[in-house]
Parts: C-alpha cells; structure tokens; sequence
C-alpha cells in the first residue's frame, strides 16, 4: 500500500469537484468504491448535526455506490424535478489537511463552497461547508470510501443534489 501525499489527495479532490462541474458522472462515480458512503447530516439544532444517517434525519444519504449510480439514471433520465434544467455549478475547495488511519486508509478534511447559477430563475447563490473524504486503496487506485458533506448554510433556496455540494 502506498502513502498518499496531500498533493496526491488534494489532486482526487480537485478531479471530483470538476467531474461534478462537468456532469461528468460516469467519471466520478468510478471514483467511488462500491460500499461507499455518500451523507450529508441535516443540523439537529443551531450547533448540531445528526450523527447516525440510518436513525436519524439526513439532507442527502447514500449507502453504497449502487444507489449513486441510482441517482444519476434519475438525474439523466429527465424525471428529475430537480434536474429537469441542470444548473451551472462550480466547486472550490480549499484547506486539505490529510491523516493516515491505522487501517490503511486515509482521512481528508477539506473545506467548500459551491457556487450555483439556477438557469430557470436566473439566481445564483454559494453552498459553503465542510468534506470529510475517507479514501481508501482499490487495486492499487485510491477511491472514495466515505463522503461526508457539513453543510454550513443550510438554509436551502433551492433543491439540493449531488452535484450541487
């Protein structure tokens, strides 16, 4: 197993964060491995987030990337409500700060904002927060084992979706 460097993790970041731009989703779902976790916890008060996806309320919650590939036949399929006209969205992401785990995969901390221009109602708006990217080693390839998005401005003018945080 290799080491990964913070330019190598902040390089995997980067790449996710232009396949989302792109709505390049067959690429960035090879990025995932297949019993990955993809959450985003609602905020349980003012100074809390959820902490368990399965019992509690969640804004976004994906187990496995079967469901993700679920989502995207649906983002593609024009059914969508959300998707029906694609907004244009751009990720920056800053602060990367990386941690070996003692099982062989690593931890990266990052934070976000996203910037989303609504094509039906001609409004922009910034989606800003925290990733927390659990990679891991897939055949020598390091993939996305767990994304947890922390959402920071949780009030929400539109809908959310994948490619939007």
């Amino acid at each position: 197993m290799s080491a990964l460097s913070t330019a190598d993790a902040a390089a995997l970041l980067y790449r996710e964060a232009l396949h989302l731009d792109r709505f390049d989703f067959d690429s960035w779902l090879v990025m995932f491995t297949p019993d990955c976790l993809f959450w985003m916890p609602a905020w349980r008060d003012d100074g809390t987030q959820t902490e368990d996806p399965d019992s509690e309320l969640s804004l976004i919650f994906y187990r496995g990337r079967r469901n993700l590939e679920d989502r995207v036949q649906r983002i593609r399929s024009g059914f969508s409500v959300a998707s029906a006209v694609m907004p244009r969205v751009s990720h920056q992401i800053a602060n990367i700060l990386c941690e070996a785990q003692g099982d062989g995969s690593v931890t990266v901390n990052s934070s976000f904002s996203v910037h989303v221009f609504d094509v039906r109602t001609s409004r922009s708006h910034v989606y800003f927060g925290r990733y927390e990217h659990r990679l891991v080693q897939v055949d020598g390839e390091w993939k996305i084992g767990e994304k947890i998005i922390r959402l920071m401005n949780d009030l929400v003018p539109t809908m959310l979706d994948v490619y939007s945080i």
